[in-house]
């Protein structure tokens, strides 16, 4: 087969596997977190907490997983787990107790980082090869949006098809509405790892990267906690994975703050997942061109800018066009440096072969925001309801934004000089 094919139809296949596991745990709660929060009976905090249970199991699974993802080929590793992801869905539409979703966060922090998370990464870089890691990486984000987008609008459609005009005093119409649109997920998930197991191709070039012996991943994790641009990924991707967490609330702050409706507030959620494919692919291009620690320092600028806004306290129901504005601000400076942070890879000198061990031991630290900031957004939203508890929100994310921003730079002129020599 042409290689050429082949690369297109497994980035295509990557874009489709790397957002549909994601789905069930953070994209619904994302889009309609309004309506999560009523049918399953839960506040901020306890929202919070089942991600802190997926981020406390994920912790141990990015290590091992980069492991695993440099011995066996990414095609079986995926399939599998998104199958496992789907049937995790069909207890999320029983609307399990609180303690059960513990459990299922927990199952679904092994299904998608153990068996996904660094084979889905490792498969792209590898297709990106030498000179393409930033179109690779934004058409994987950037595809990952835009396929975000769809699901969100498939979601919207099928809850407001199934939704009675006097929902709000009907919360069991809501429920079962609700029910449906993940049912309708869980189906898609599980089609999209049948596709993965049917048609993801290997190349030559992949399989000479496969691990053969157990000793070689301890020889590769020797070698690549030593590198520093290693050190320097864990604090850029810990910061900028904080920003991209704080999209999570900015359909429920338009519920909140700007007086949306559900579905209203659903579509804000969903508009922004529409701005991803293009600033993934652009900055990807971009990056091509540059630097892709430049597209990063750049977007953490836009992201502190966009933080800063919000956290202003200026931004009300009387302000719409703002509140897009610096949604359009943040969700770029966002997405821009969650495209670009695994492409820099290839600039830090990490070594192809040992891209699972570094993805594992990266997002061992870099993915921490998972056990710590759905309780910390949970508590300033609880703690104090209204507009008052989003800005303190954002002035937490604008926070790590400037650290993020200062260990970009570092990582910048880090590999100026590793040039130089």
């Amino acid at each position: 087969m042409n290689s050429r094919f082949t690369n297109w139809l497994n980035i295509i296949l990557l874009i489709l596997a790397g957002e549909a596991v994601f789905i069930l745990p953070f994209v619904l709660p994302r889009i309609f977190r309004p309506t999560v929060l009523e049918v399953f009976n839960l506040t901020n905090v306890e929202l919070g907490a089942l991600f802190s249970t997926y981020g406390i199991v994920a912790f141990f699974s990015y290590l091992f997983g980069g492991s695993i993802a440099d011995k066996y080929p990414p095609k079986y590793l995926i399939s599998v787990a998104l199958m496992l992801t789907a049937a995790g869905g069909l207890v999320l539409a029983s609307y399990p107790s609180f303690w059960t979703l513990q459990l299922l966060y927990g199952y679904w922090g092994f299904t998608t980082i153990f068996l996904f998370w660094a084979a889905m990464l490792k498969a792209t870089r590898v297709t990106g090869g030498a000179n393409r890691q930033g179109l690779a990486f934004g058409l994987l984000d950037g595809g990952r949006g835009l396929v975000a987008a769809g699901f969100g609008s498939l979601g919207i459609f099928v809850l407001s098809i199934f939704m009675a005009d006097n929902v709000t005093l009907d919360p069991q119409n809501q429920a079962d509405s609700f029910q449906k649109v993940i049912i309708v997920f869980s189906a898609v998930i599980a089609s999209v790892g049948i596709l993965v197991a049917l048609l993801l191709k290997s190349t030559n070039r992949a399989e000479k990267l496969q691990v053969t012996h157990w000793k070689d991943l301890i020889t590769n994790f020797k070698i690549v906690i030593k590198i520093r641009s290693v050190w320097l990924l864990m604090i850029i991707i810990l910061c900028a994975y904080v920003g991209y967490k704080i999209t999570d609330v900015f359909s429920l702050y338009a519920n909140d703050v700007m007086g949306y409706d559900e579905i209203e507030s659903a579509g804000v959620g969903t508009f922004m997942l529409y701005i991803r494919p293009f600033v993934g692919v652009g900055v990807g291009l971009l990056a091509d061109k540059t630097k892709t620690s430049l597209m990063m320092i750049i977007g953490f600028m836009l992201s502190i800018v966009g933080c800063i806004l919000f956290a202003s306290g200026i931004i009300n129901e009387n302000l719409g066009t703002l509140f897009i504005v610096s949604i359009l601000i943040t969700a770029t400076g966002v997405y821009a440096f969650r495209t670009l942070y695994f492409a820099a890879m290839q600039e830090g000198h990490i070594p192809l072969v040992m891209t699972g061990t570094a993805i594992g031991l990266i997002s061992l630290v870099g993915y921490t925001p998972d056990i710590f900031m759905g309780p910390a957004i949970g508590y300033f939203l609880d703690g104090w309801p209204g507009e008052l508890g989003h800005q303190y929100v954002f002035a937490m994310c604008a926070a790590f934004m400037v650290v993020g921003l200062c260990a970009a730079i570092v990582f910048n002129r880090t590999t100026k000089i590793s040039l130089g020599k």
